[in-house]
């Protein structure tokens, strides 16, 4: 894929907040391997579902209480019997299994990447 170059106003429009997870089931119903989550992004945008395809790396219950980031403007999208409002955020490993992007330190619930 060719790097396409994008100019500033077109990434500040990409609303990238970091929350707590403070839900995380086995989504079996999805076509790949998931995880639901559910997302604590403070008092502005309140909780969130996301579903994640986590599953290499973690076990749900593992997951609560880690902050992590996500897209929290795109539009809620349908898999399977599922509703996910927000898009979660990682990269993939050497194997191409998904690593969470998540902050160093705490930092407030809602707090903006930019």
């Amino acid at each position: 894929m060719e790097n396409e170059l994008i100019n500033f106003v077109d990434f500040e429009r990409v609303d990238i907040r970091v929350g707590t997870i403070i839900s995380a089931k086995p989504f079996p119903e999805a076509r790949k391997p998931a995880v639901k989550l559910s997302i604590d992004f403070g008092g502005e945008i309140g909780v969130k579902q996301s579903s994640a395809q986590i599953t290499v790396h973690y076990k749900p219950d593992q997951l609560i209480g880690r902050q992590v980031c996500a897209v929290v403007n795109f539009p809620p999208r349908q898999i399977g019997p599922f509703i996910s409002d927000v898009l979660t955020l990682g990269m993939p490993d050497e194997e191409g299994a998904v690593v969470l992007i998540r902050p160093d330190h705490k930092v407030p619930n809602g707090g903006k990447l930019f």
